[in-house]
């Protein structure tokens, strides 16, 4: 009765094991959906978008053993003398993963075992002789233990496997027996019809696979076989020679040579393949054209480490500082860049290096523009790379008397009306955080002039400059009053 229960459980998770796999490939439709493995590179499993091939066809002959029995066959097992039948298998292959499948398989053969060979039709002066003509159904697990203990790094030719079996059935025989006499004569002494409870068997084994070519495999097998059933040699439980078996079971060693039919449209079957070598070469191969990515194509004419093709000011004279965008550091915003600025962290007039006067105020001329607070398109949010120009902008009006406009602008992408209010807005973003840093709010006035202020006029339309021109156009400055 167990054994009924773990048949129907079998049957019953078979398939559900077998169709509950996603495939990797990227989605194009409703997936990934509730009853998904929830990643959102997923794509129903179907046969279509399988990659390898899964069905097999297998068959083999081979010569059977009886080993551990009454009447054996290999005269240093027991009582017998050295005796070899005949066995062949066919059987129905399914790949479930790239390491384990199972085989729905058909044995038939016929041992021989004891002191005289039965297929010979002469008498036994010296001790009885039988032979066991059996079939057999089994559904066995196969594990392919190369696919499991293969190195990663290996990328040789994935020729050999070694694979491994284990399963039951149900086992018909029928054994006869020749006495010892002057006469010859066989009795069938048992016979066991399949499908009935003591039919039941299991066997285990190994197989080395050669892959011929894509679609032939060839295996040498060594099977071992438990009967369940003491009478399986044909003995009766009889002693013979004074040797008797006390297992309850007769056991067959199976040694047999045969070939596997890959089945499929595909260039490889899936147990012929690993899935962990095949993510490692794509990585090697992939690190590969990395190294070959050519950069800098148009070289750096003003050699300040940043490439022509990105460089926002390509006559930066030798030896300045730059930012990512290949334009001279002006630190404290004063007009005056770094390498000439002998005041680097006061702002003060070009005609004086970049230092202050000694003068009451610091404002000496009419407008007052600190370049570089832009912005991200549709945004006025104020970026971490704006803090610092604005952190500098809060010493230097706090410093002076004067009193500022803070301009906002913006691309010619959308509406007049939009880019108004977008332009006012970052405007009053800026405001807003120099006022809160220490800037009397007395002192700032903020407006917006939308796209009418635009630092590139040549970028109207947007989409005849590049990037970073319409970036630019999109700002804050600031202008005394």
């Amino acid at each position: 009765m167990k054994l009924n229960l773990a048949i129907v459980a079998l049957a019953v998770a078979l398939p559900t094991a077998i169709f509950a796999q996603d495939s990797t490939a990227v989605s194009t439709g409703g997936y990934p959906n509730a009853f998904s493995s929830g990643s959102a590179n997923v794509s129903p499993f179907t046969q279509s978008s399988k990659r390898f091939n899964d069905w097999a066809i297998s068959a083999g002959a081979g010569v059977p053993l009886m080993q551990s029995s009454d009447l054996t066959s290999i005269k240093g097992f027991g009582a017998g003398k050295n005796l070899y039948g005949w066995s062949a298998y066919v059987s129905i292959d399914k790949a479930i993963t790239h390491a384990f499948g199972l085989k729905l398989q058909y044995d038939k053969g016929e041992t021989r075992q004891g002191f005289v060979n039965t297929n010979d039709k002469v008498a036994s002066p010296t001790g009885a002789g039988a032979r066991t003509q059996y079939d057999a159904i089994s559904v066995l697990g196969d594990i392919d233990f190369s696919n499991l203990l293969r190195r990663v790094d290996n990328h040789s030719p994935f020729r050999w496997a070694l694979h491994g079996y284990a399963g039951v059935g149900t086992l018909a025989y029928r054994a006869y027996r020749q006495d010892a006499g002057a006469a010859y004569n066989q009795n069938l002494i048992t016979e066991v019809k399949p499908f009935i409870l003591g039919s039941f068997f299991g066997q285990a084994g190994a197989g080395i696979k050669y892959r011929a070519t894509k679609s032939v495999d060839l295996e040498a097998r060594g099977m071992y076989i438990l009967s369940g059933d003491d009478n399986f040699d044909g003995a009766g439980g009889t002693s013979y020679n004074g040797k008797v078996n006390d297992n309850p079971s007769d056991n067959i060693i199976n040694l047999s040579l045969g070939a596997t039919l890959n089945l499929g449209k595909h260039e490889s079957h899936l147990f012929w393949h690993d899935p962990l070598q095949e993510i490692y070469y794509k990585l090697d191969v992939l690190a590969d054209k990395n190294q070959d990515v050519e950069v800098c194509k148009k070289g750096d004419a003003d050699n300040d480490g940043v490439c022509d093709d990105w460089d926002r000011q390509l006559d930066t004279p030798a030896g300045a500082r730059v930012d990512g965008a290949g334009v001279a550091l002006d630190t404290d915003l004063d007009g005056v860049i770094d390498l000439y600025d002998k005041c680097v962290t006061v702002p003060g007039p070009v005609e004086n290096n970049g230092c202050p006067k000694n003068e009451t105020s610091v404002i000496t001329d009419n407008t007052r523009t600190m370049e570089g607070i832009e912005f991200d398109l549709n945004s006025d949010k104020i970026l971490p790379s704006n803090t610092p120009i604005l952190n500098n902008a809060v010493s230097y009006i706090n410093s002076s008397t004067g009193s500022y406009n803070v301009i906002g602008a913006t691309d010619t992408r959308g509406s007049d009306v939009y880019n108004q209010k977008l332009s006012e807005r970052r405007a009053n973003s800026v405001k807003n955080y120099l006022t809160k840093n220490g800037v009397e709010a007395g002192k700032l006035n903020a407006i917006g002039k939308g796209e009418k202020d635009l630092k590139y006029p040549e970028c109207e339309p947007a989409d005849k400059c590049p990037e970073w021109k319409n970036r630019a156009n999109r700002r804050v400055y600031f202008e005394a009053k």
